[in-house]
C-alpha cells in the first residue's frame, strides 16, 4: 500500500522505514468509531524482527480506547521526528511513519515481552515492576502491522 505523495521524499528501504519508528518517542493510534476517528497518543515498544513489526503499548482495562478496539481493532499508527523548520519556507526538516495493521489485547509471557520492550524504548530498560499490579489493573496491546511506509525531508 503506497501512501506517499512525493516520490522524492519517500523513504524505501524497510529497514530506514523502521529506524524512523525506533528513534520516535511517541506514536499515534488512529482507531475506528461510529461517528468519527479516534487518535490517542502513546509510549510503546518495537519488536521488528522476523519480517513482521509489532507495536506494544498499554492502558487501563476499559475506557474509550479499550472499548474501539474490541469493537474494530484495526489501526493506523503515525510517528514522526521533528527535527527544524526550514529557513525562508513555511516547511519542516522531519522524518515520519505510517503503518496500518491490526491491535489485540495480548496477556501472559507476550504481555510481559510487550512491557518490557515498551521499558526499553522509553529508556527504563531492566526497570522492575509489580506484575500482579500489571494483570490487575493495565491491559498489554499489541499492534500488528501489515503495511508502513516512511517520509522525510532532511534538507
Amino acid at each position: 500500500m503506497r501512501h506517499v505523495r512525493r516520490d522524492e521524499r519517500e523513504v524505501k528501504n524497510k529497514d530506514e522505514i523502521i529506524d524512523i519508528l525506533r528513534r520516535a518517542d511517541t506514536i499515534r493510534l488512529g482507531l475506528n468509531s461510529d461517528s468519527h476517528p479516534y487518535v490517542v497518543p502513546l509510549s510503546f515498544g518495537l519488536d521488528a524482527s522476523g519480517g513482521v513489526v509489532k507495536i506494544y503499548f498499554h492502558g487501563a482495562k476499559e475506557g474509550y480506547k479499550h472499548d474501539l478496539i474490541q469493537k474494530d481493532g484495526r489501526c493506523c499508527v503515525e510517528a514522526d521526528i521533528f527535527h527544524r523548520y526550514t529557513e525562508n519556507e513555511m516547511s519542516v526538516y522531519y522524518e515520519s511513519f505510517i503503518g496500518f495493521g491490526t491491535v489485540t489485547i495480548i496477556n501472559g509471557e507476550e504481555a510481559v515481552k510487550g512491557i518490557e520492550l515498551l521499558l526499553e524504548h522509553c529508556g527504563y530498560a531492566g526497570f522492575e515492576y509489580d506484575h500482579e499490579y500489571l494483570n490487575e489493573k493495565t491491559e498489554v496491546f499489541k499492534i500488528t502491522l501489515d503495511s508502513f511506509t516512511g517520509k522525510r525531508q532532511l534538507e
